[in-house]
């Protein structure tokens, strides 16, 4: 993890059993000057259908997480982060074994980021690639 590091993925707010639903996923890094994170996930073979390549929702789900935690890197979680929309563009099918999903801030307004992000093999293949719009909602802390 870098020196900027907000938090491990045992101790992220709320995002840790999304993080265990996704395959375990296990924070390694999170940048608040970079507005970068890495995340890494197992893809189970339960995650995959026919031909043993994993279902388009859990890579989907894989760089959207570490594209959300570059925002939870910069902006901590005084805001919720809501993702507009997102784009996923799959150039190799992601097997079983360890997936590593990099995300990172492009360009941020006052309310509005957008983010890119991939997912990379063992061997650092990129698998897929992805770009995200996001929200930043205030939190609504109860009085």
């Amino acid at each position: 993890m870098s020196s900027n590091d907000m938090t491990s993925g045992d101790d992220a707010p709320n995002g840790s059993d999304v993080l265990a639903t996704l395959g375990g996923g296990q924070v390694v890094e999170m940048d608040a000057e970079t507005g970068r994170s890495v995340i890494e996930f197992t893809c189970a073979p339960e995650m995959c259908h026919s031909g043993g390549v994993a279902q388009g929702g859990f890579v989907t789900g894989w760089i959207d997480s570490a594209m959300a935690h570059a925002c939870i890197a910069r902006y901590t979680t005084e805001v919720w982060i809501a993702t507009l929309e997102v784009k996923v563009s799959f150039f190799k099918p992601a097997t079983p074994g360890l997936v590593r999903a990099e995300g990172w801030i492009e360009r941020a307004g006052k309310q509005t980021v957008f983010t890119e992000g991939h997912l990379l093999d063992g061997d650092r293949n990129v698998l897929a690639k992805a770009s995200s719009t996001i929200r930043l909602v205030p939190n609504r802390h109860p009085s």
